[in-house]
């Protein structure tokens, strides 16, 4: 991909579009998109921004945002069900093209903040998030819109149309960056040219902290998820459900009886329901049990979620936002991730000991990992706060950048050079 030389300071108020699977309760990708506003509201206040996304009505309400509904027949959904909704929704992808077409064009820039919008990692059909990106990033390049992924997650695929759908929308790109090495590769193993591709922080990194609030007694917080394998799993889903809530009972159980206090959150609303079952199990294996002991409240923003992280000493957790929430806090982490994703992210992160695989917990070694973890806490806190600042510095890097190539506020015609990819 070759970056365009930029062209001088931007006269109008830039038309700036943001796309994404936002407002559908994945408190992940929210925080991704408000970070990307964070930095617009801040760097080009004059603006004018729309979120094309699942949930406008609540993007708007969170975060003060103009948004258009993604797909047609949303305002629908409330009188069709079952043999009904399928032809609702075969209309809705013809009416969804020309919906499309119309809030691409009066955009100048369509910023794809992170997420892994360019992953498979968990189910996915090819008519679901790699069509409805090819088709923005397709229509951009018909009417001359810049699209620029920004800090996106990727993975190879070995779907053939999911592949062709994805690869296609990236090779599409005015700008691409990926939030891990591992997603350079996979796009470059995909068949997309990466060579002046970039390698950044997850957007994440540059949210807002809340301040530490422990209270001296020794508390974990316990991430989970309605784990069920990933986009070639489909055929042994229930199984592995079933062994990671198991294994996930055992743990907490441990824990409490090791006398530690317990926060169980969920990564999204659908975990909501592993949340109970395991503090459901806890409080019929241990009656007398205190109940100030376990602690279960639900989140609905990424805000919420590192508050309660705020207050505990060290996280266990499964979704990739659970532990990056985790480490922007600087707390010891033990990831029982289900992607590649989770393990480098924890490298990164100078972690790479602590991590497990949610399909195949082995919770004897997760007991050796954590006492390790509580053992070395202090130092890896440190440790770990001096690279989330780094992270950060590097967002600042990358927003300063955008503003460069895509919103015209270069100071000079000079190409922009390409940072060294890690190693």
């Amino acid at each position: 991909m070759n970056l365009p030389r930029s062209t001088g300071r931007r006269k109008a108020a830039p038309r700036i579009g943001m796309f994404g699977l936002f407002g559908s309760s994945n408190i992940g990708n929210d925080g991704s998109l408000e970070a990307l506003i964070n930095y617009l509201k801040a760097a080009h206040p004059d603006a004018v921004l729309n979120v094309l996304c699942p949930g406008p009505e609540l993007i708007r309400a969170s975060y003060g945002v103009a948004g258009t509904a993604l797909w047609w027949h949303t305002k629908y959904a409330g009188q069709a069900s079952g043999l009904t909704a399928i032809p609702l929704k075969a209309v809705s992808k013809g009416i969804d093209v020309l919906r499309t077409a119309a809030w691409v064009r009066r955009h100048d820039v369509v910023m794809v903040p992170g997420t892994g919008i360019l992953e498979t990692t968990l189910p996915l059909r090819p008519w679901q998030t790699p069509y409805s990106l090819f088709l923005v990033c397709a229509l951009a390049k018909i009417f001359g819109t810049k699209v620029a992924l920004v800090s996106v997650g990727a993975s190879v695929t070995s779907k053939p149309a999911s592949r062709w759908l994805i690869v296609s929308a990236a090779r599409l790109a005015y700008y691409r960056s990926y939030r891990d090495q591992q997603s350079w590769d996979a796009m470059k193993r995909s068949g997309v040219d990466t060579a002046r591709d970039r390698v950044y922080p997850d957007l994440a990194f540059a949210l807002p902290v809340p301040a530490d609030s422990r209270d001296g007694q020794p508390t974990v917080g316990v991430g989970l998820m309605d784990y069920r394998g990933g986009n070639d799993d489909r055929s042994r889903a229930e199984d592995l459900h079933d062994a990671y809530v198991a294994k996930m009972k055992v743990f907490v159980r441990w824990l409490v009886d090791g006398g530690r206090r317990v926060r169980v959150f969920a990564g999204d609303d659908v975990d909501s329901s592993v949340v109970q079952e395991v503090v459901a199990d806890l409080r019929a294996a241990r009656p007398d049990l205190e109940s100030a002991c376990v602690v279960a409240e639900p989140v609905s923003s990424l805000h919420e979620l590192m508050r309660q992280i705020a207050a505990v000493d060290i996280v266990v957790a499964t979704r990739y936002h659970n532990v990056l929430s985790a480490l922007k806090l600087a707390k010891p982490t033990l990831s029982t991730g289900y992607a590649a994703k989770n393990v480098v992210l924890m490298t990164e992160m100078g972690l790479p000991e602590f991590c497990q695989n949610a399909g195949s917990l082995d919770v004897d070694q997760m007991i050796k990992q954590f006492t390790e973890l509580e053992n070395r806490s202090a130092e890896l806190r440190q440790a770990i706060a001096e690279r989330t600042q780094a992270c950060a510095e590097r967002l600042d890097e990358q927003f300063s950048l955008l503003s460069e190539l895509l919103l015209g506020t270069a100071k000079s015609a000079e190409p922009v050079p390409v940072p060294a990819q890690p190693t």
